[in-house]
Formats: C-alpha cells, sequence, structure tokens
C-alpha cells in the first residue's frame, strides 16, 4: 500500500500530508530538519495494524505554505495547524499524535490544548516538562553563551545567518547535521551536535564538522536526495523561524491552571540522543514523569541517538505499535 500527499487547508495554513491505510487516525510531526519522510517506515506498519497513517509536513517544510514573519512560527500557529488537520480527517473522533524532535513539543503542546482532539500522545527525544520557570532560550545563553561556548539555537536566533550557512550547502550541511546527532558519531569523537564542545561562541555550526563517506546506512543516498530536494524548495527560514518564538511561547502557555497531559501517553528516545543531555547536569526523562498522569511507556533503544524512528525503525515502531494496542 502506497501513501498519497493530500493537502488540508486549516484556518491558520495550508498543511500537506502523507496519508496510507484506514481506520483511527495517527498524525505523525516531524522535527528540524526533516518532513513527512521521516516516517516513512512507519506509515505502513501503522496502517497494516488497522490506522490512518498521516505523516504532515509541519508549516514551513516540504509541501506546506511558508509564510514569511517570526511569529509565524509559534506554538499557538502550529498546534493549530494540527488540531485543523484532526478537524479535517477525523472530525467525529479524536486522533493520535506522534512527535519527534521539534514535533514532540507540538505534540504534548497540542494534546494539552486541544485535550477533546488528541487520543493519546507520544513524544519521542524532546521529553515533556511542563512549564519552565523561563524561555529556554535564556537558560542556554545562560549555558553556553555567558561561558563563550556555541550553542546551536542561540547561533539560530539571528535572522538570516543560519539560513545563509544552510543554504549555501544544503546537502553538506544535513549530512553533517544529521551524522553529529546520531549514535554513529561515538564511533569518531565525543562531540555532538548539541554541545559542540570545542566550539566557540560567534563561529558558524558547521565549520569543521565531520563529514562521513559513506554515510551511516540507516539512511541511504536516496533518503538524502529526498531531503536536500525538500529543502532546496523551502529554504530554511520557516524552520529555524521556530527556534525564534520561545518568549512568545512562554508567554502564551504562561497562568495555566497545571501542564499535566493527562491522555495516554509515550516516550522513546536514543540512549545517545545529545537532547537528553541538553541540560547538564538534568535528568530529563525523570522531570517529564510527574507531568504525564497516563504514561504507559518509556523506551530508550540502546546505540540510536537522535533521529530515533530513523536509526532505529523497527524498535521504534514496535514500541508504538504495542503502546496504540494498549489504547
Amino acid at each position: 500500500m502506497a501513501h498519497e500527499f493530500r493537502t488540508i487547508q486549516t484556518p491558520g495554513a495550508a498543511i500537506r500530508c502523507a496519508i496510507e491505510g484506514e481506520g483511527p487516525l495517527v498524525v505523525m510531526v516531524h522535527g528540524f530538519p526533516e518532513s513527512w519522510y521521516s516516517y516513512r517506515h512507519q506509515m505502513g506498519p501503522l496502517a497494516a495494524a488497522g490506522f490512518t497513517a498521516c505523516a504532515i509536513d509541519v508549516r514551513g517544510y516540504g509541501g506546506s505554505d511558508k509564510p514569511h514573519p517570526v511569529e509565524a512560527y509559534d506554538m499557538q500557529s502550529i498546534t493549530a495547524d494540527i488540531a485543523g488537520v484532526i478537524d479535517a480527517l477525523s472530525p467525529d473522533a479524536p486522533a493520535v499524535l506522534i512527535g519527534h524532535d521539534w514535533g514532540a513539543p507540538l505534540v504534548w503542546h497540542t494534546a494539552f490544548l486541544y485535550p477533546q482532539k488528541v487520543r493519546a500522545v507520544a513524544g519521542m527525544s524532546v521529553p515533556w516538562t511542563g512549564y519552565s520557570p523561563a524561555p529556554f532560550i535564556d537558560i542556554a545563553r545562560e549555558i553556553f553563551t555567558k561561558r563563550g561556548k556555541f550553542f546551536y539555537q542561540v547561533y539560530f536566533q539571528d535572522e538570516g545567518v543560519a539560513e545563509a550557512e544552510f543554504e549555501a550547502d544544503v546537502r553538506g550541511c544535513l549530512r553533517r547535521m544529521y551524522y553529529m546527532a546520531s549514535g554513529d558519531i561515538y564511533d569518531d569523537t565525543s562531540t555532538d551536535m548539541t554541545l559542540l564542545a570545542d566550539k566557540a561562541h560567534g563561529e558558524k555550526m558547521f565549520t569543521g564538522a565531520p563529514d562521513p563517506n559513506p554515510f551511516p546506512a540507516w539512511l541511504s543516498d536516496a533518503d538524502i536526495d529526498y531531503f536536500v530536494h525538500e529543502f532546496e524548495g523551502s529554504g530554511f527560514r520557516g524552520p529555524i523561524n521556530r527556534y525564534r518564538n520561545w518568549h512568545r511561547d512562554h508567554a502564551f502557555m504562561a497562568g495555566r491552571p497545571d501542564y499535566i497531559i493527562r491522555q495516554p501517553s509515550l516516550f522513546i528516545a536514543g540512549e545517545r540522543d545529545p537532547v537528553l543531555r541538553m541540560v547538564p547536569g538534568a535528568d530529563l526523562v525523570t522531570a517529564m514523569k510527574p507531568n504525564l498522569s497516563d504514561l504507559r511507556g518509556v523506551h530508550i533503544i540502546p546505540k540510536a541517538g537522535h533521529w530515533t524512528q530513523q536509526e532505529a525503525p523497527d524498535e521504534t515502531t514496535g514500541y508504538l505499535i504495542d503502546w496504540l494496542a494498549t489504547l
């Protein structure tokens, strides 16, 4: 069974969806810098298990709308896109959400903000830790920038700077970024994408970054070609704008009575995922658990890095299908 593309016109944006199968709706939301295609391994098995598998391009990516303003990529706008996809494809029943990387905060927040539309929610790589005492970008500046250290999200803040680096060599930058956050980098170096411990604030992101040849087998040349084609068409402004909304998102989420997600939930990450070490000394998985009142599993996949569903597709898909069976 092959997927079909549909473009859903939500109230805020047109969202391209890859869809396969019939049954209860499962919406999958990717992170940076990816696309619906990062769920290519999960589409068929979810459809075969009796679900409508829907992997979207987040606004700014691929075949979805690409508004220019920074504020068009705030949490309020993108969660409304996801809710709009659910309304269009499953108007009479709530959907299951699965998100990876930035897609994880997007689906966690959608479940929290639209509980009547979300039956259950799974996050990969990025835990749900409720409401932060300060916008994360401010915390990152304290940890890294004030000590003269490079941090990629700080580098992303100035409009046009990171875009220019990525767009000057789309293939090379994507290859380097995918490799630096993968579990395979441990074969070569202790440096990873998140900390880039040897890089100083003010440097470019990919200067001196490794580009293995051949690339690890979990991402084929054809897979890389697909991602490159998507970003050569979309550019990087929209995707990077998501990182420029920390203060806006923090203000939007302020003042809620609690920050607990009550739907059935699941968390999956790679053992070598740099996100789990993003805040030195913090155990993000432990911090997550009080904020999920029906957490039905935490799975840390040995030797896998950040790109959970691509580096370890069989394990990831198995955990997802086993969890879906509990709903």
